[in-house]
C-alpha cells in the first residue's frame, strides 16, 4: 500500500511540473502576441474584456468543460474525475503567476515574437508529454474530448480537432463582438494547433524511459 501511494505521489509530483511547464508556455505565447495556442485561445479573450485574469477566467472555462462531460455522461460519468476541479484551479494559479513573472519581456521585432511564440510551442508540448505521462488525471479539455469519444462514434484525433476548432472559433467570436478586433487568435494559434502536439509526441519517447525507472 506504501509503495502505491508513494507511485501515485511520484505521478502527481510530475503531473505538477507538467503543469508549470504549460503554464509558462501560455505565458509565453501571450507575450510573443501571435495568438494563444486554442485551449487558452477563450481563457484570454475573456481577460480582455472582463475582470478576470488569464488564469481565472481559465478556471472559469475549464469548470464549465467539467460540468458539460458531466451533462454529456450523465450516468457513465466516473466521479473520481472531479480531480480536474482541483488541476483546473492549479493550473489557473500557476497561468497567472507565470504571466506575472514575464510581465516585463517585450517584443521588439515581429522575429523576435516568432521566437518566443516558439519557445511557448515548445513548453506547451513539453507540459502536455509530462501531463500524459503523468497518467493521473486530464485537462478538463482533453477530459471533454474523451468524453464525447465515449458517447459518440467519434476518433480522438477528430474529436480533438473538433474542440480546438471550437474553443478559437468562439474565442474570435467573441473578440470581435466585444473589442471590435480579433485578439488573441493568430498565426501563432495556427503554429500551436499543428506542433504542440508533434513536440509532446517527441517528448513522450525520452520521458517514457525516464518514467519507467522513476516510478518504479
Amino acid at each position: 500500500m506504501e509503495i502505491t501511494l508513494h507511485t501515485q505521489l511520484k505521478r502527481y509530483g510530475m503531473l505538477c511540473v507538467g503543469l508549470l511547464i504549460m503554464s509558462f508556455g501560455i505565458a509565453c505565447s501571450i507575450k510573443a502576441e501571435l495568438g494563444t495556442s486554442p485551449v487558452s485561445s477563450l481563457p484570454f479573450v475573456l481577460s480582455q474584456f472582463t475582470p478576470l485574469s488569464v488564469g481565472i477566467a481559465s478556471v472559469l472555462v475549464n469548470s464549465t468543460l467539467i460540468l458539460l462531460q458531466i451533462l454529456l455522461m450523465r450516468r457513465q460519468y466516473d466521479p473520481i474525475q472531479l480531480i480536474q476541479l482541483p488541476v483546473a484551479l492549479a493550473f489557473g494559479f500557476l497561468t497567472d503567476f507565470s504571466v506575472w513573472l514575464l510581465q516585463d519581456i517585450t517584443c521588439s521585432s515581429y522575429l523576435s515574437q516568432w521566437m518566443l511564440c516558439v519557445c511557448g510551442i515548445l513548453l506547451v508540448g513539453i507540459g502536455v508529454s509530462f501531463e500524459v505521462t503523468a497518467n493521473v488525471v486530464t485537462l478538463a479539455g482533453e477530459g471533454m474530448v474523451l468524453a464525447i469519444c465515449k458517447v459518440f462514434p467519434v476518433k480522438f484525433a477528430n474529436a480533438k480537432v473538433g474542440m480546438d476548432l471550437t474553443l478559437v472559433t468562439t474565442a474570435a467570436v467573441l473578440s470581435l463582438l466585444f473589442l471590435g478586433t480579433l485578439v488573441g487568435v493568430r498565426e501563432g494559434t495556427v503554429a500551436a494547433a499543428l506542433f504542440v502536439g508533434l513536440t509532446a509526441k517527441q517528448v513522450n519517447r525520452p520521458l517514457k524511459h525516464f518514467s519507467e525507472r522513476y516510478f518504479a
